[in-house]
């Protein structure tokens, strides 16, 4: 493999990887097999595996994570693709009635082994339909795993975990990541669902980041280092499980959080991190706790009005700075 693999072909490999290993692994979803996938994520598979493995569909959000339900019982692990997980609410019901409770109202006998991947978040100027971070809705929902790797490498192992996972898997991927580069991981990576990532040392502040907030946050860290401020950076990688261990672990060498998240500050996944930090850690604050969010707006088209709405550089530096002062 090449020195450097992008988020996008990160997607491609890490489903090629696990169809190999296992025939039970089939994916589904509108334009994924001849097209190689509206985003290009599933270059390679149809040809690679055939059709019997890789199911073009109709634009039916329902009927895609339907079928991937009804595939995940009787014994197989489909990977159903939601082009943009604004379209997450047209199949809300199969992803919050259905899919999360059969486990537990079968008492174990029934399990439903399934990813549903989607591109998720803003920053391109898609508008309001198609740029909304929805990792929130997600999290609102017991019985659901939720991951957004930040890097290539994670897109693969994260990607692997989640299909081995015999409880369903929600899996974000960051439009405005797919064109970033990092180094391939090994054969066989596999990284753990709930187990975050310090990618950034400091000993001043924590900066808890997901996704595409996590490179913003190691910019912002950047530039903070230049005033004499070294902000700590935690990848997340997912929120269900959250590891609330490492964000505390954090706190304990720098006493000052913030979050930067790009969902809406109403109801965004900060303020479940915040609201542990609280009841655990509180002892472990010198300071206020304070959160960098996207705004409670839809989202704009228009590049300058859409950077007023979600998180940037300069509004992370501010908060922190004002936190040091603090």
């Amino acid at each position: 493999m090449a020195d450097v693999i992008t988020y996008r072909d990160a997607v491609a490999e890490g489903l090629a990887r696990e169809m190999r290993r296992d025939t039970s692994v089939v994916c589904l979803g509108e334009d994924i097999g001849a097209a190689g996938g509206v985003f290009k994520t599933t270059t390679g598979l149809r040809e690679e595996f055939g059709p019997e493995r890789v199911w073009d569909t109709p634009i039916s959000e329902q009927a895609i994570v339907g079928a991937a339900m009804g595939a995940a019982m009787t014994g197989m692990r489909p990977v159903a693709e939601i082009m943009f997980s604004d379209f997450l609410a047209c199949c809300w019901d199969y992803l919050a009635n259905e899919i999360p409770k059969v486990r537990y109202m079968t008492g174990g006998q029934v399990t439903v082994p399934l990813v549903v991947r989607t591109a998720n978040g803003g920053g391109l100027g898609f508008g309001a339909q198609h740029s909304q971070a929805t990792e929130n809705w997600a999290l609102t929902v017991p019985g659901l795993k939720i991951a957004a790797p930040a890097t290539p490498a994670d897109v693969i192992g994260l990607l692997a975990a989640a299909i081995r996972s015999d409880d369903p898997v929600v899996f974000f991927e960051h439009k405005g990541l797919f064109a970033t580069k990092g180094p391939p991981p090994p054969a066989d990576h596999v990284v753990e669902l709930g187990r975050a990532a310090v990618v950034r040392e400091g000993t001043d502040v924590t900066l808890v980041a997901l996704a595409s907030m996590v490179p913003l946050a190691l910019t912002a860290a950047d530039v903070l280092a230049g005033e004499g401020i070294e902000a700590e950076v935690i990848d997340l990688r997912c929120l269900i499980p959250l590891d609330a261990a490492a964000v505390l672990a954090s706190l304990r060498r720098t006493s000052r959080l913030v979050t930067v998240e790009e969902n809406p500050y109403q109801g965004g996944w900060g303020g479940t991190v915040v609201s542990v930090v609280a009841d655990e850690g509180f002892g472990l604050l010198d300071a206020p706790v304070r959160r960098v969010a996207g705004e409670c707006v839809p989202l704009p088209f228009a590049d300058a009005l859409e950077a007023q709405v979600i998180p940037t550089v300069d509004k992370v530096v501010t908060e922190v700075r004002r936190l040091a002062a603090y």
